[in-house]
Order: C-alpha cells, then sequence, then structure tokens
C-alpha cells in the first residue's frame, strides 16, 4: 500500500534486521517484498505442535526500509524484524508450501504494533476465511489457539497503534505438517549400513564378500556404507569397489586406524580405471603395508579426511589409464603418485610431495603443492581456496550417532582437523529423518516441514514428486551413494533459496521420462544473499542413462547466490543400457543462474550441447573437467548456427566478471571422427573476464578442436593425442 503523507524517520527501537540482498538494500519503503527465507537451525520434530513457518517463502504488503525485510519475522532471530510502511491496512504471508493443519500463530510485536488486525487462512493465496480477529490487540507477544487448514498464513493489519507501521520480530506459525502423524527421527541404519567395531569377527570375509558384489556392478542396484567405529584395526585390506563407502565414525581421522589398506584397482577392467566411478573413503588413518596405498579412481570418487601414513598412488596396478580424481581435507605424509592419472583436483590438504603430471593436475590450499607450471609441468596450484566447508559425515559421540556440520572457512589452507577437533556443529541423529527404501518424496517432504534433516541409507529410491528442501540449514546426506530416480519426468530434488542447506554424498538418476532438470538450487530469479551462509552441493552425481534410458533437459540448475560446488560429476552416459544420441537426450549439463557462485572440482560431461552455461556474475571455477559427447552422428547434429560445435563451458556474454583456473575439454567423437569443434571455451572478452591454465585435448584424433577459448590457441592435430594449451585468456 503507499504511505500516507511524509512521516518523521522513526529511531530504531532495536538493532536494525540484517541486509535484505546486496542489490536490493536501497528498496523504497512500500515497495512489494517477495523473497525466501533466511533461517536458524529446526526445532525438534518430535515435539507437538510443530512450528511450520520458520524460514518458510515470505511475502509482505511492503517494508519500511531495506533491513526489515519480511524474511526476519520467520528466521527464528528475535534481534530482527519485518516493519511495513507507515500506512493502513498491511500484511505479512508466510507460505507452508502445501495444505497443513494449522492450531496456534504466535506473534511476537515490537513497540509498533496493531490495535486491530485479522488472521486469515488461505489454501491458493487469493481466497481467504479469518480464523481469529481483533480489535484492541495488547502487542507484545500475543499467542492465538486458531482451527483450520492452510497453505498460506497471513496476518492483516487493520489499524496501526503508533504512527509508525507494523513490526513483528516473529511471526511463528505451528500445527501438524499435513494431518499426518509425526514422524520420528532417529532410528536404526537399515541392513545396507555395515557397522564394524575392532572386536568384531570376520571383518576381512565381510569387505570381501561386499566387493566382490560391487567390483564390477557399474550399473548395479546394490549400495553399501562400511563404518568403522573408533578404535585401531590391523591387517585390513578393504577393496571397495562401485556404490560403496567406507568411512571411520571418529570425529578426527586419527580416531579410526588401519594398519592395512582401502584399495581401488582396475583388475575387472583389464588395468583400465577409467571407469572406476561412485565410490568413496572418508575418515579414516592409514598405514599402508607396503608403505603406499593405491586409489585408482575416476570421476565421481571422493577421498575425503583421509590421514595416509604413507603414500598414495593414484595409478592402477599396471599403469594403465585413469580418469580421476578429487582429494579434499586429507594429509598425505608421503608423495603422491599420480603416474597415469590423467587429471586431478587436490583441495584444502597437507601432501608430501607429487610425483608428475599429465594434463591438467590441480590444487587450490594445498600445503606442500607444486608450484604453478602450465603449460609445462602441467600444474595449476592456488595458495588459498576462497570459500569451502567440508562435507558433513556420520560419528559416533559415546553411542550416540552425530552427524558433524563443519563450519565454512574463507581463504582456507591445509586440513580442517590438523590442530584438533574441527569448528562445527553437531546434530544428533534424532534430529533426522533416517530415509530407507519404499520411502515417498511426500514423506520426505513432511519430514522436511517437521524440522528434520534427511539422512539417506544406502538404497534406490524413486520419487514421484520433487523432494522439497525449503527450510534453512537442512542437511540431505546419503550414505553409500544413495540414490534417486525421478519418476513421471519430475525434477528430483528443489532448493528453495534459504541460507545453509547442505547437500551431499548421493547420486540423481534420470528416469525414461523426460525431467525439465534434476537438480534445482534456488528457485528462479531467487535474490537473497546467502555469502555468510552458502547452500553447498558435495560429492553429489547426476547420470543421464548408463543403468536405463533416461532423459534430461539439464541436469543441474544453481539460482541461488553464493553456492558452492564441490565435487561432482554430471555425467550424460556413454557406454552401458540406454545410450544413443536421441536415447538418453540431455542438452545442458549445469546451468548457473545465481551471482558468486564458486565450483571447486566439476566435472561434466557429453551433453549434447553445452555441457556447462554460465549467467552469474562473479563466478569461479577451480578446476574442470570435460569430454564431448561421444556419440555426435555427424557435423550436422552438433552445429551451432555459424558455430562448430557447443562449447563445452560457456560464459554468456552479459557477464562482466567471471574468473576460471584449471580447465579441459576433450572430445572423443568415435562415430564420426572428421567432426571439428570451434573451441572448447566461449567467454566474453572484457576485463574482468579471465581464464588461467585451459587445455584441448582430441583424443587419438578422433575429431579435432580448432581454437581453445574463443579464437585464440592452436588446433589440436593428428592422433598423439597432445593437448593444446592457453596459459592465460585475456
Amino acid at each position: 500500500m503507499p504511505a500516507v503523507g511524509t512521516p518523521p524517520a522513526r529511531p530504531a527501537l532495536r538493532p536494525p534486521a540484517l541486509a535484505f540482498r546486496r542489490t536490493l538494500a536501497g528498496i523504497l519503503a512500500g515497495a512489494l517484498t517477495a523473497v525466501l527465507l533466511v533461517l536458524l537451525p529446526s526445532t525438534q520434530a518430535s515435539a507437538a505442535p510443530v512450528l511450520l513457518s520458520q524460514g518458510k517463502p515470505v511475502t509482505a504488503s511492503s517494508q519500511e526500509s531495506g533491513g526489515t525485510p519480511a524474511t526476519a519475522a520467520v528466521d527464528g532471530d528475535t534481534g530482527t524484524r519485518w516493519s511495513s510502511a507507515f500506512a493502513d491496512p498491511q500484511w505479512i504471508r508466510v507460505d507452508l508450501g502445501a495444505p497443513t493443519a494449522v492450531s496456534q500463530v504466535v506473534l511476537r510485536w515490537e513497540a509498533a504494533h496493531a490495535k486491530s488486525y485479522r488472521i486469515e487462512l488461505s489454501d491458493n493465496g487469493t481466497d481467504w476465511t479469518s480464523a481469529h480477529a481483533t480489535a484492541n490487540s495488547p502487542g507484545g507477544t500475543e499467542t492465538l489457539n486458531v482451527t483450520g487448514t492452510a497453505r498460506y498464513v497471513r496476518m492483516l493489519g487493520l489499524t496501526r497503534a503508533t504512527g509508525y507501521g507494523y513490526s513483528l520480530w516473529e511471526f511463528q506459525v505451528y500445527g501438524g505438517t499435513d494431518g499426518g502423524p509425526t514422524l520420528p527421527g532417529g532410528g536404526d541404519l537399515g541392513p545396507n549400513v555395515h557397522v564394524f567395531d575392532p572386536a568384531t569377527p570376520g571383518i576381512q570375509a565381510k569387505v570381501d564378500q561386499i566387493f566382490k558384489e560391487q567390483e564390477s556392478a557399474q550399473f548395479g542396484t546394490g549400495r553399501h556404507a562400511l563404518l568403522f567405529k573408533p578404535g585401531t584395526y590391523s591387517n585390513l585390506n578393504a577393496q571397495i569397489g562401485f556404490y560403496t563407502q567406507i568411512a571411520g565414525l571418529g570425529l578426527r581421522p586419527g580416531d579410526t586406524t588401519f594398519h592395512g589398506d582401502v584399495t581401488v584397482d582396475a583388475g575387472w577392467f583389464n588395468g583400465n580405471a577409467t571407469q572406476n566411478f561412485w565410490r568413496s573413503a572418508e575418515n579414516l588413518t592409514l598405514n599402508p603395508v607396503s608403505g603406499t596405498n593405491r586409489w585408482a579412481v575416476s570421476q565421481a570418487a571422493s577421498f575425503r579426511r583421509m590421514h595416509v601414513k604413507g603414500g598414495l598412488n593414484l595409478a592402477p596396478d599396471g599403469y594403465g589409464w585413469a580418469s580421476g580424481g578429487y582429494i579434499a581435507d586429507s594429509k598425505i605424509d608421503g608423495q603422491i603418485g599420480n603416474y597415469s592419472q590423467q587429471q586431478w583436483y587436490t583441495r584444502d590438504s597437507a601432501i608430501g610431495g607429487w610425483s608428475n603430471s599429465v594434463w591438467n593436475q590441480v590444487f587450490s590450499g594445498t600445503q606442500g603443492a607444486p608450484a604453478t607450471g602450465f603449460p609445462e609441468p602441467r600444474y595449476t596450484t592456488l595458495d588459498t581456496t576462497p570459500v569451502s566447508r567440508e562435507k558433513p559425515f556420520l560419528y559416533l559421540d559415546g553411542n550416540e550417532y552425530k552427524v558433524f556440520a563443519p563450519a565454512k572457512r574463507t581463504n582456507a589452507r591445509g586440513t580442517t582437523w590438523a590442530s584438533g577437533t574441527p569448528a562445527g556443529e553437531s546434530i544428533p541423529l534424532s534430529r533426522f529423518y533416517v530415509v530407507k527404501p519404499g520411502a515417498t518424496a511426500a514423506t520426505l517432504n513432511r519430514a522436511v516441514a517437521q524440522g528434520l534433516h534427511l539422512l539417506f541409507t544406502p538404497g534406490v529410491y524413486h520419487v514421484d514428486r520433487p523432494i522439497e528442501i525449503n527450510r534453512a540449514n537442512t542437511v540431505v546426506l546419503g550414505l553409500g551413494l544413495a540414490t534417486i530416480i525421478p519418476d513421471n519426468g519430475v525434477t528430483a530434488m528443489k532448493v528453495a533459496d534459504v541460507d545453509g542447506v547442505r547437500l551431499a554424498g548421493f547420486l540423481i538418476d534420470a528416469g525414461p521420462v523426460n525431467s525439465p532438470t534434476l537438480l534445482e538450487v534456488g528457485p528462479q530469479n531467487a535474490s537473497a544473499d546467502h555469502a555468510a551462509n552458502p547452500t553447498t552441493v558435495q560429492d553429489v552425481y547426476l547420470r543421464i542413462g548408463g543403468a536405463g534410458p533416461g532423459k534430461a533437459t539439464t541436469g543441474m540448475v544453481v539460482n541461488s547466490d553464493d553456492t558452492v560446488v564441490d565435487h561432482t560429476w554430471i555425467w550424460r552416459a556413454d557406454h552401458g543400457e540406454g545410450v544413443g544420441w536421441e536415447t538418453n537426450r540431455a542438452d545442458y549439463g549445469l546451468r548457473v543462474n545465481g551471482d558468486d557462485v564458486l565450483a571447486t572440482g566439476l566435472f561434466v560431461e557429453h551433453f549434447n550441447k553445452y555441457d556447462v552455461e554460465w549467467y552469474g556474475e562473479r563466478g569461479r571455477t577451480i578446476f574442470f573437467q570435460n569430454e564431448k559427447a561421444y556419440d555426435a552422428p555427424n557435423q550436422a547434429a552438433i552445429q551451432n548456427g555459424a558455430t562448430k560445435g557447443y562449447a563445452a563451458y560457456r560464459v554468456d556474454d552479459s557477464v562482466d566478471v567471471h574468473e576460471g583456473w584449471g580447465m579441459g575439454s576433450y572430445c572423443y567423437y568415435n562415430v564420426d571422427p572428421t567432426i571439428r569443434q570451434d573451441h572448447g571455451f566461449k567467454v566474453p572478452v572484457k576485463p574482468g573476464v579471465k581464464f588461467h591454465s585451459l587445455l584441448t585435448v582430441s583424443l587419438g584424433g578422433n575429431g579435432q578442436f580448432e581454437h581453445v577459448v574463443n579464437d585464440t590457441g592452436a588446433p589440436t592435430s593428428g592422433t598423439s593425442t597432445v593437448p593444446s594449451t592457453v596459459t592465460s585468456f585475456p
């Protein structure tokens, strides 16, 4: 509503709320506000009634200033507030996401309160019914018992009690989640989580049995987590196959020690490690039997929070091909033998040395890393990582399971645990809904609405609607490469434009009906500032085809500002079942619309058009690995107007600031080796757009690149698989 007259400036009665958003900080009073939440930790889900409104999408008729947005009334912070323009009437409305049984509304007024108002309910946001009305409100804190079912709840202020606007510290709506029963938190971890302690009999035999099942089960349905309680384990060689996670259950890697190895080799594929995908090792200390542990992996195989008291060999026995890889928050006392690894990214770690480069070896925040030498040796090294927040992990506090959520770091270098207990938050398992096969998306959404986090146990899950993560600071953690398959062309998961969501440790596998997207981080036109508490996407993998027919127009869309994508593999399958140029059609891998998004360890491959498109400002990528789609039938199939082929990584012409380090694109057009690709990278030529250590490679002469970036860089040629490089651009 427009303000009446020009009232005097109002003195602040409490400290002002946080700034609304960088680009909206000067919004005028009376403007319509429509943003999504800023929020604090969830309430205990077992309590009744449940707080439904905290962190939910909220809109208002107006706001007094940039420091008093509507989101401040649902953020759980009694030191921040929403305040309206100085006029009648005004309203604030919260969207609960789905029709929900409402039993109570709590209004925590600032001194500028309503004299008369109504609490109204609606299923559609247009047609309203009154649940409570008063003509003489006392202000302060009002607890109102109401009855009804609604998706939208609003306070409609009719008459102000002061000359100022309407001002609420908190607007809290309580009730059930959908009229169904309250879901329990915690519980057992299901049959595919195998927990060991040093006294467990037959550990080696059990680990060997699981490896035998999973060694070559590249597209199988088995999923396993091998979890080791704190203690010392001797004479153990844990070989890790597909969809297998091995992890210690201590708070620090040194709490769980192996006198033995955690091994990945490639005997199942005749010494070729380029298909050793989808597995992980975390939170262990290793004393390798030979002095060197072998971890010969390719994409989607993370090595996190590990301490190797010796060396680490990244190549398979016989030094066959390998196409990894990723290390983070780890300490390797000895040398890391890169050997045949085509590319590798190491972040926020400490290493005793590095043996050699092949095409693209990248380091950020890594003590002991070799200096930048690109183009020869092909090392790209950043002293620190601009923003990082380690992946959440399950651990035991005595006999109680908890999830540790590490704190955000800026300009990070070295591990989080070198000085002892890392900084962060411990969340009891009782605050998680433990997801087991057979759970529905409706149940998961109800759990989130209750205030629960989600812990997916190892398994394969079908969803008939999006999993909606619309509460700030929600943790969604998968064990054993838990896999989500969207049915009937839905998006598997959507995250609201809220603070601090953590997605980690799961695979989304496209279904046979085309999905517009598989994962959306923030809605279209998301605008909230999350710099202080970003959403992180870690060890989250997307797959289209391979396990069967799958289709998706775009793999992942990032709309929320400040998101950190830390190690993802977004893959349109080039082998397996359901594979063909149109059979597993997927035009785009990753699209970034948000500002200030950081990608660390970005692997995106084989999409029909652009693998990565970037529209947001101030984006940064540290390490990028790409192959163009193998199966293009001919030049016409990839022709992009007058341009030969779609770039692997395109920054939109509208972008003014963008930077990338250590980025490579390869082509292997094995259906039509005569295909020519104009470039691997297409970016605007502006002072703020900078790239370092770029390369393109033709694998065995199956197709060729004309340039590396735009019209810069020598063409690839011949069959010798020698990269064409550009050290810096422009």
